[in-house]
């Protein structure tokens, strides 16, 4: 179990984190992982771990953790999960573009460029209810959060940091770097389902005129 760390996380779950270096092979583990132990647990994939919850009345912490070391030591090397291509155009005009393509060494034209040279992989949803996390992306385009967070960041606003690209669904606080618009709605209640992207979709952005 050399490449995970499994920690109770109070009386009725356990977090599996996969300590690969590499975001996208740990990524893969991850939701491996969740489907493995999805039709026994309550599980909840992120990035590189997955949150297994159980009854405590019904199961020990102790009996949890075997039955996911059980699964891990039979994962192998397991393929990223499959899903959809969706196409998203963004108006490349966010108020962070041509200083995240400073900070990078680009031009803003480049960062565009390599935006939307290749579809990136819905690695998980997480933080508000349709927000994706895709990647991960190159160290071309990787950059930290900003220093200030903004208190209100508009639905639909295109993003990268920390080695990810974003896709606001609703006005949220957030600090990210905003590169571009989306007219795409992320997250509808009254859809079915109602995130529009699932993990394991590749987003493939598209530069379009405003």
């Amino acid at each position: 179990m050399k490449d995970w760390r499994i920690l109770p996380m109070g009386e009725a779950a356990v977090l599996a984190e996969c300590a690969l270096a590499d975001v996208a092979a740990a990524n893969a583990h991850a939701h491996a992982l969740a489907d493995a132990l999805g039709t026994a647990f309550d599980v909840l994939p992120a990035i590189r771990s997955v949150l297994i919850r159980f009854d405590p009345l019904h199961r020990t912490t102790a009996q949890v953790i075997a039955a996911i070391e059980a699964q891990i030591a039979q994962l192998g090397t397991p393929e990223p999960p499959k899903g959809r291509i969706v196409t998203i155009p963004v108006r490349y005009d966010g108020p962070d573009l041509e200083e995240a393509a400073h900070s990078l060494g680009l031009s803003a034209d480049e960062l565009i460029r390599r935006h939307t040279a290749q579809p990136w992989r819905v690695l998980m949803i997480g933080f508000a209810p349709g927000f994706p996390y895709i990647g991960p992306l190159p160290p071309a385009l990787t950059l930290p959060r900003r220093a200030t967070p903004r208190p209100a960041v508009p639905a639909g606003s295109v993003a990268i940091a920390a080695g990810f690209t974003g896709i606001y669904p609703a006005r949220l606080p957030g600090g990210w770097h905003l590169i571009g618009q989306t007219d795409v709605v992320l997250f509808d209640p009254q859809r079915t389902p109602p995130a529009l992207l699932s993990a394991g979709d590749e987003v493939q952005f598209v530069a379009c005129c405003a």
